[in-house]
């Protein structure tokens, strides 16, 4: 049978830009672009070419890539001519392969926000195709607020797509603007649609503001869409967009669709599918989701014994995809609860071989539940863990020792100008090599300053850890009232790609602070070989 060919559509660069907290420089852009690019996906919209001067640099060089470079922009405004308009005018002039023309398909909004008539709305909508279409770009027109116009007025919301459609635009897109819409009525609105207009003209934009934005995707597909837009790691304003990391591998790794549609990206490319995930969420500064469908740490992590035993019988118990075919992997957790098998899995995970009836084995489980008893976790500090067992096996190198250090944080107010300025100062002294180091360093707050003074001067074993950076840091307080016990998670990363954990724990948080940073070094010196 001959597979439906579905196209891919990500407006990582544009909607995801929305999302809270992101802002896209352009080396960025280009850096995201390559990555969208090798995963295979068809479209990749830019962004606004002459809104900003980041967009306009982006269209005015073009990315070379494989992948169809997509403008975004509005139909002709309400009161102007295709010609005297500078929005159309930034989209036709463009380096890009195509254009995405967003336009009102709710009549509501086009009374309301355009302050326009519903005729003036149509006109704009097949006068725009017109003038793209005359300068060979391929048109998109994107249909907002599709689905709750729909609802409320059939025959415009259709007839919006359908001059769309009759203008010659290769893809009418449905957009779900508001997130509201359920499944089955995304899905009873499509096999509606696709009577009047071809399924594979139709494309569906779906935000997650009732967390079904993938659901929805997926009921669109179903009912005859051949386009599916989203962002990666579901980036989006308020609630986000259709995940296309989730959707990428549900469509090559379910049979329901992977016997029917074939997509850009081929098993070959999704293997690469978490490391990509992983690095959106450097470039962004955020720590990635550990509970992500497909790419997440914890997504293919078993903790409870019985299904610990059972995933290292047959993984298929409890798996319901190959954490390998998306590039993730299996993870057995370690904790008070764990029993040898888990213990023995997570050490060959980690590197560290240890057989099953090694009496230091118990030794480990011993030191783990007291440990954990005292408000250590190990679930997600991989890096400790491999310390923990190194340590036991007598496999711990010694690389230095801390002698003291201190911290203050000061803060300043200049009654002049009414400005406060915070900030840490952090003195560290440590023996390397039988030597006496002392380093200073200023930070935005004890924990930087920690950190920088730490890092700053380790003698011969510098050279290793000059490309550590902590990308996050999480303190959880583990019993509650005045004698609370605090307990700080770091992670690390280096210039190699790779990202560990470590834990500390104290009734002061600085202290905590201070050996979870220690732990963080002694792997990364351990690992380097140092």
């Amino acid at each position: 049978m001959v597979k439906e060919r579905v196209t891919l559509y990500d407006t990582t660069l544009r909607d995801g830009a929305q999302t809270t907290g992101v802002d896209f420089s352009l080396e960025d852009k280009l850096q995201i672009i390559s990555l969208l690019d090798e995963l295979g996906i068809d479209y990749i919209e830019g962004g606004y070419p002459g809104a900003n001067p980041t967009d306009t640099e982006l269209f005015r060089q073009k990315p070379k890539i494989k992948s169809k470079f997509i403008a975004f922009g509005m139909t002709r405004r309400n009161g102007r001519s295709i010609e005297n308009d500078p929005g159309v005018a930034a989209l036709l002039d463009c380096a890009s392969d195509g254009v995405t023309f967003v336009a009102k398909s709710w009549d509501y909004q086009v009374r309301v926000a355009l302050r326009s008539t519903e005729e003036d709305n149509i006109l704009a909508i097949r006068q725009s195709v017109d003038a793209a279409r005359a300068r060979g770009k391929e048109v998109i027109v994107d249909c907002e607020h599709f689905f709750d116009g729909f609802k409320s007025t059939p025959d415009y919301a259709l007839a919006c797509a359908q001059t769309a459609y009759a203008a010659g635009a290769r893809w009418i897109v449905l957009c779900d603007t508001n997130g509201g819409t359920l499944p089955h009525e995304v899905e009873n609105i499509v096999k509606k649609v696709v009577k009047e207009i071809p399924g594979n003209h139709i494309g569906v934009h779906c935000h997650d503001d009732t967390g079904q934005a993938v659901a929805n995707s997926l009921a669109a597909l179903r009912a005859g869409v051949r386009q599916i837009q989203g962002t990666l790691n579901g980036l989006g304003e308020r609630c986000g967009n259709a995940n296309l990391t989730t959707i990428i591998p549900t469509l090559l790794l379910k049979t329901e669709y992977a016997d029917v549609f074939e997509i850009g990206v081929g098993s070959d490319r999704l293997i690469h599918l978490t490391r990509i995930s992983h690095a959106l969420d450097e470039l962004l500064n955020r720590a990635p989701n550990k509970h992500a469908p497909y790419v997440g740490a914890s997504a293919f992590a078993t903790k409870a014994g019985i299904h610990a035993s059972a995933v290292l019988t047959d993984p298929k118990t409890y798996e319901h995809v190959a954490p390998e075919s998306i590039g993730n992997m299996r993870r057995v957790l370690v904790s008070d609860q764990s029993g040898r098998s888990n213990l023995i899995s997570e050490l060959n995970r980690l590197g560290v071989v240890c057989d099953k009836d090694d009496p230091r084995l118990l030794r480990m489980l011993n030191s783990i539940k007291e440990k954990e008893a005292q408000g250590y976790a190990y679930e997600g500090a991989d890096a400790s863990l491999y310390l923990l067992a190194k340590r036991i096996m007598g496999e711990l190198k010694h690389f230095f020792d801390v002698e003291r250090y201190s911290v203050s944080v000061d803060r300043r107010f200049n009654k002049s100008d009414g400005i406060e300025d915070r900030g840490a100062e952090a003195i560290v002294k440590i023996t390397v090599d039988g030597e006496s180091r002392i380093s200073a360093a200023e930070g935005n707050g004890p924990v930087n300053a920690l950190d920088l003074a730490l890092r700053k001067d380790l003698g011969v074993y510098q050279r290793f850890i000059d490309d550590i950076r902590l990308v996050d840091y999480r303190v959880r307080v583990f019993q509650g009232g005045t004698d609370a016990v605090t307990r700080v998670l770091v992670e690390c990363a280096d210039n190699q790609g790779s990202r560990w954990s470590t834990v500390g724990v104290s009734a002061n948080v600085i202290d905590a602070s201070f050996e979870a940073l220690v732990e963080a070094i002694t792997y990364k010196l351990m690992q380097s070989k140092a």
